[in-house]
């Protein structure tokens, strides 16, 4: 959408365990997403995931929009996955008549209605400009991506559309997914091959937005795949120091300490996933407190930060549904209950023993 945009869940009929994620700073699709126009004789035909994955009549939508504005049909079909899972996604603001998100975005593009008001168009001639209309929601994607730069500059205009590069990222690897020339993957590939850095820690997903402990190890949160790959990228993160104990070692460099402290868990997190450059975690060294301003106000949609300064200085994420955390006496109930350093907590609800700054990545 533009300016934060909603993801929708991927569909995994099963779990999948893998025995080692490549998990970091996330990169950018190798090689160009094709921008030929889908009536051009060059222009990329959908792979079998396509096929699969979206449904007919959206297919349709997607390749009539882009030969109309001149776009890649692939970039806006990922505009409209990552945005509403094309038209599935079971939030009200995707598919119920009026209904907006935190943001103020609505419809299967979710679009603003300041965006809307300058680019909505009317898709299917029924004579009016709906854009929780998939038809008129869809064209209107298509004129806001070409009159943001698109096909001549994609990135551009999928900044415009959400100034994320994050989700730049993830409509870029969709699109990529959705052509022949891309290598066709199931969807429960998408987690495993959008990060650099490889991590030893045991990985396994799970169907949907949430993170869970596994069975039996509650120092392993399974990766939820309905997720963007940059929060999955956090919860492999987290996994990765689940046997540190606590301490201040990770400061001013989070990256190889034997211990960490709550700060240090949080930027170490921040970094893996790209979210945050290791270069200015060196410079800032931030503490607790220091997180009662960074990031966005309120809580996000999948990372939540919760940083307080007084009467104790301490910050904590959520992420994807489970805390991480270095305090536990009194605010974990679950396998880590006893232990000290960052772990996976469990506890139904926020601690309240501080008035927490509530924060989140911008876009998450």
């Amino acid at each position: 959408m533009p300016a934060l945009g909603v993801v929708g869940p991927l569909v995994l009929g099963t779990m999948i365990c893998v025995a080692a994620l490549l998990a970091g700073a996330l990169v950018a699709v190798a090689g160009s997403i094709g921008t030929q126009s889908p009536s051009d004789p060059g222009a990329p035909s959908p792979s079998r995931l396509a096929l699969s994955d979206i449904p007919p009549e959206y297919q349709a939508l997607y390749r009539s929009a882009a030969t109309r504005f001149g776009i890649s049909w692939a970039l806006l079909a990922g505009v409209g996955k990552v945005e509403c899972d094309h038209g599935r996604d079971p939030d009200p603001s995707c598919t119920q008549e009026g209904a907006v998100n935190g943001a103020g975005a609505g419809g299967p593009m979710q679009f603003l209605a300041s965006t809307w008001a300058r680019y909505g168009i009317d898709g299917d001639g029924d004579g009016r400009a709906d854009r929780w209309d998939p038809a008129d929601a869809i064209y209107g994607a298509a004129r806001y991506l070409h009159a943001s730069g698109a096909p001549r500059d994609d990135r551009a205009a999928l900044l415009a559309y959400n100034h994320a590069t994050w989700y730049a990222e993830e409509v870029e690897a969709w699109a990529a997914r959705y052509t022949s020339s891309a290598a066709a993957r199931a969807p429960t590939a998408a987690g495993s091959d959008a990060f650099a850095g490889a991590t030893s820690s045991p990985v396994e997903f799970v169907a949907g937005e949430r993170a869970a402990l596994a069975p039996g190890d509650g120092h392993v949160a399974m990766v939820p795949a309905g997720v963007p790959s940059v929060v999955q990228a956090m919860v492999v993160a987290g996994n990765e120091l689940q046997s540190l104990r606590y301490g201040p070692g990770g400061h001013p460099d989070p990256r190889g300490a034997s211990e960490e402290d709550c700060s240090s868990t949080v930027s170490y997190v921040l970094y893996r996933a790209g979210l945050r450059p290791i270069s200015e975690i060196l410079r800032d060294n931030p503490l607790a407190q220091d997180y009662v301003h960074w990031g966005a106000p309120g809580p996000g949609r999948w990372v939540t930060i919760y940083a307080a300064d007084a009467p104790t200085p301490h910050v904590f994420v959520v992420i994807a549904g489970l805390r991480l955390d270095t305090s536990h006496n009194g605010t974990d109930v679950g396998p880590n209950r006893t232990e000290d350093g960052p772990r996976w907590r469990v506890l139904d609800g926020i601690p309240t023993w501080a008035r927490w700054s509530v924060r989140h990545p911008p876009g998450l």
